[in-house]
């Protein structure tokens, strides 16, 4: 009788303990860069491409949002000691004012497949997309295509907005967005769709924006951890080196 009430407790215990999350340690060689402030992984989507959480419309540049903060170990050496499995976008803060970002070309429609940064776009489309959003009109002054990747069917275009001129909501200020748009190759021509993912809106003052740094780079994005340590090489951009694409001094 005795075994048999340890028995039923025992795969009572196995049935609804929580299921084991696997974690690895995730570490980021940053080489000899300096005056790194914090490294950081963000989760930004599920496995859908749906934001895990909102947008936060009050966020600030200077102090991100990140579910997991990188361990400095000296040298160029951050990490992350038990990070948990899923898919993450890197982030890290610099002096004097610089944030360089991971991104994906995540699914803008419900049930569309992530687009793969190495997916390259067509000369002539990607010329005539850059030349059909500076056409179009905006709210914002800077509207500016960073990067695009896709295929014969869907493109996906991770786009920069700015508005820095005057405006009657709070004097002074400006708003930036980023956010990836999305083009379909309707019977040969390719449209913009109404929908957008948007990454971040940030509302701050002109005079501080024009100041920052702030880049974005496929080689941060959709890194994938399980359960085995990951090591990633990483430079930061010198100053004077305008590869990456994103905000600049101005």
């Amino acid at each position: 009788m005795r075994f048999l009430v340890f028995l039923c407790t025992f795969v009572s215990v196995v049935l609804f303990m929580p299921p084991c999350v696997r974690a690895a340690a995730l570490t980021v060689d940053l080489g000899d860069a300096q005056q790194v402030t914090l490294v950081g992984a963000i989760q930004r989507w599920d496995i859908d491409g749906n934001h895990r959480r909102p947008v936060d419309p009050k966020a600030a540049i200077d102090a991100p949002y990140v579910d997991a903060r990188a361990v400095h170990k000296g040298g160029g050496k951050w990490v992350f000691e038990n990070l948990p499995k899923g898919t993450y976008d890197l982030l890290i803060m610099a002096q004097p004012r610089v944030r360089v970002e991971g991104f994906q070309y995540v699914p803008v429609l419900e049930f569309d497949p992530f687009i793969k940064p190495d997916q390259k776009v067509d000369d002539e489309v990607r010329d005539f997309i850059v030349d059909d959003i500076r056409k179009a009109r905006h709210y914002e002054n800077i509207v500016r295509p960073l990067y695009m990747a896709g295929n014969d069917r869907n493109i996906r275009v991770l786009v920069m907005l700015i508005r820095d001129q005057p405006t009657s909501y709070t004097p002074g200020a400006g708003t930036m967005r980023f956010e990836i748009w999305q083009y379909d190759n309707n019977y040969g021509g390719w449209q913009k769709h109404r929908r957008t993912k948007v990454l971040h809106r940030v509302l701050m003052q002109v005079s501080e924006l024009r100041q920052w740094t702030w880049l974005w780079d496929t080689r941060l994005g959709g890194i994938e951890i399980a359960d085995q340590p990951v090591t990633i090489e990483y430079r930061l951009p010198q100053q004077s080196d305008k590869t990456l694409g994103g905000l600049y001094p101005y």
